[in-house]
């Protein structure tokens, strides 16, 4: 048996898993909220109070860079150490891994309902492949084509780049963001905080008013979700113009990842907020985005583009990182 857990985004959720590393079945999925807990250590405790469950290997994958075990979340003021972990759980040893690496690792478990195809490409292809998140933060990795068919994720830190505009309107919003940030990332547009800040410069620089009621929605809720809502219903004109933007800057550096990582084997988009827009994400603004590099937009128009609307992605991963692991013991 083994457990794996993809935590530290607004919501962890761990599993046990029982089979092999590509046939893995998850039992008592549960989902706990994460801000609710000073750290993974507690809702792990609580998760296997519930359960009689010898464990054979540990996976969590987690957002932020894993370096010699240890990790600094991006959104949640954790610092996780491995070794730490697994003397307070009592396990013999815990594997800490990137939670897109844990999402590209997930991809082998997935069925062909998981995707939405938003590029069917030239058909099959050798070559690299890629991924990119956007959710409370970006995520991006890699899986490395070994030339037999088999892909080897590795991760990324790509999400905290630096934003690069393409026009003069994405350069105004550069400014904008400058003012109000000392590092301005791709992250800072691309997730649901990044929609946030793209609504807040359309309407700080005058180029959108904001109704009240949606003025009320924002400040008493998730403001990304009462934008994207508003965007996809057509009530707000504002709303629509933020997720626009987004949409194409998402392709845009889609087409980035896909270039450094020359991905011709497949670009995957995932993370929380792509199946929640997916007809937005399936017009033509997100694919000429994408392919919109120039000399070179040839082979991005090429690359097979697919949604990953399976939400446990990550959470397979980790158990499939910790069926490897065991396997190798």
């Amino acid at each position: 048996m083994f457990l794996g857990g993809d935590i530290g985004g607004t919501n962890t959720r761990l599993a046990f898993f029982e089979g092999t590393p590509d046939r893995l079945k998850p039992l008592h999925i549960e989902i706990f909220p994460s801000g609710q807990y000073p750290g993974p250590v507690e809702i792990v405790r609580k998760f296997l109070g519930s359960h009689q469950v010898a464990v054979d290997a540990v996976c969590f994958g987690l957002p932020g860079a894993v370096v010699n075990g240890r990790v600094e979340t991006t959104n949640l003021p954790w610092v996780v150490d491995a070794h730490q972990m697994s003397a307070d759980l009592g396990f013999g040893s815990v594997m800490l891994i990137n939670d897109l690496f844990a999402n590209a690792q997930g991809i082998a478990l997935l069925e062909e309902s998981d995707f939405v195809v938003l590029n069917p490409g030239a058909g099959a292809s050798a070559g690299n492949r890629a991924l990119i998140s956007a959710g409370t933060g970006l995520g991006e990795a890699g899986l490395y084509s070994d030339g037999r068919g088999g892909y080897h994720p590795f991760p990324s830190e790509g999400g905290h780049a630096d934003f690069a505009p393409r026009n003069d309107l994405e350069m105004d919003l550069l400014r904008y963001l400058m003012g109000r940030f000392e590092h301005v990332s791709y992250e800072r547009v691309l997730s649901g905080p990044g929609l946030h800040n793209v609504y807040q410069f359309l309407r700080d620089t005058g180029r959108g008013e904001e109704p009240a009621w949606l003025a009320e929605q924002i400040a008493h809720g998730d403001p990304s979700a009462a934008i994207s809502r508003s965007a996809l219903e057509g009530t707000s004109a504002i709303c629509v113009q933020a997720l626009d933007i987004f949409v194409s800057i998402y392709g845009a550096e889609a087409g980035n990842l896909a270039l450094k990582m020359l991905a011709t084997g497949g670009m995957y988009v995932g993370g929380g907020i792509a199946p929640k827009i997916i007809r937005k994400l399936s017009s033509t603004a997100f694919m000429k985005a994408f392919s919109a590099k120039g000399r070179i937009s040839g082979v991005l128009k090429d690359i097979p583009v697919r949604v990953i609307t399976n939400d446990k992605t990550a959470l397979l991963g980790a158990g499939r990182m910790a069926a490897l692991s065991a396997a190798k013991a």
